[in-house]
C-alpha cells in the first residue's frame, strides 16, 4: 500500500540553516496494516506523514502509495490524490468552528459533483463510524475536545479513503477520549483500512491490532522495519 525508498527531506537546503528532517528512510506498509510511528517531537514522524499525504515533497527518494508514484506530484494532482486515496486526522483538528459537524464533514465533497442526497448519506455514514452522528447539527465551537476529534475523524472518512493518516491525534485529548479514539481506530482496522499513526502517546504502543511500532529518532527509523 505504501512504500518509501531512500527518502530524504532537507529544509532550507543549500543555506546555513539547512536541516535534515528525514535521512534515507525506507519503509513499507501493507494493505490493511495499522502501523504506529513512535518517537519524541522532532524525530521526523510528522514530516514522514506529510510526504505520504503529498502535502510536501521529498528532497530525494521515492514514495509510492497504492501503486501511484506521489513523490513529485504537481499540486493539482496531489490534491486529487488526497481526495481519492487518503484521509488525514490532524492534531489541531483544523475544523471550521462556525459550521456544524455535518457541514464540516461534507467539506471534502463540496466539489465532487455528487448530488446532495448522496453527499448527505456519505456524511451520515462517516459520522456514524466516528460516533458523532448525534451531534450532526451542532456548531463545532460548542463541542468538547473529544467531540471535535470525532468530527475530524468523520471528515477524514467521508470519501471512504483506503489509507488513513493520523498526526498526534490524541495530543489534545484526555485519557478517556484518547481511549475512545483508539476504539474508533480498531473499528476502522477491522474494516480493512490501512492506518499510520504518528504519536508519542504510550497508549498506542501495546495496541493488539497494530502490526508494528516503528521507532523514529533524529529523522531515521531505528526500530520496526520488516523482520524486526
Amino acid at each position: 500500500m505504501v512504500t518509501l525508498e531512500n527518502v530524504n527531506k532537507i529544509y532550507h537546503e543549500g543555506t546555513p540553516q539547512a536541516f535534515e528532517a528525514l535521512k534515507s528512510v525506507n519503509l513499507s506498509v501493507a494493505k490493511g496494516e495499522t502501523v504506529i510511528l513512535s518517537g519524541v517531537s522532532g524525530s521526523g514522524k510528522s514530516t514522514l506523514l506529510s510526504l505520504i499525504a503529498a502535502l510536501d515533497k521529498p528532497s530525494s527518494g521515492k514514495i509510492v502509495v497504492n501503486g501511484e508514484l506521489i513523490s513529485k506530484l504537481p499540486d493539482l494532482h496531489a490534491s486529487a490524490y488526497r481526495a481519492k486515496t487518503i484521509g488525514v486526522v490532524f492534531q489541531h483538528f483544523n475544523l471550521l468552528e462556525s459550521l456544524s459537524v455535518e457541514e464540516n464533514v461534507i467539506v471534502p465533497l463540496v466539489h465532487s459533483g455528487m448530488d446532495r442526497a448522496k453527499i448527505k448519506a456519505m456524511a451520515y455514514k462517516s459520522m456514524e463510524l466516528a460516533s458523532i452522528a448525534h451531534k450532526a447539527s451542532q456548531e463545532v465551537k460548542a463541542l468538547s475536545g473529544g467531540e471535535k476529534q470525532r468530527c475530524a475523524i468523520a471528515r477524514a472518512l467521508v470519501h471512504s479513503p483506503a489509507l488513513i493518516l493520523c498526526d498526534e491525534p490524541t495530543a489534545n485529548l484526555d485519557r478517556a477520549n484518547s481511549l475512545k479514539f483508539i476504539e474508533i481506530l480498531q473499528s476502522l482496522h477491522d474494516l480493512g483500512k490501512t492506518i499510520i499513526v504518528a504519536t508519542h502517546d504510550p497508549l498506542f504502543e501495546p495496541l493488539p491490532f497494530a502490526s508494528r511500532v516503528v521507532q523514529m529518532e533524529d529523522g531515521t527509523i531505528v526500530k520496526g522495519k520488516e523482520g524486526e
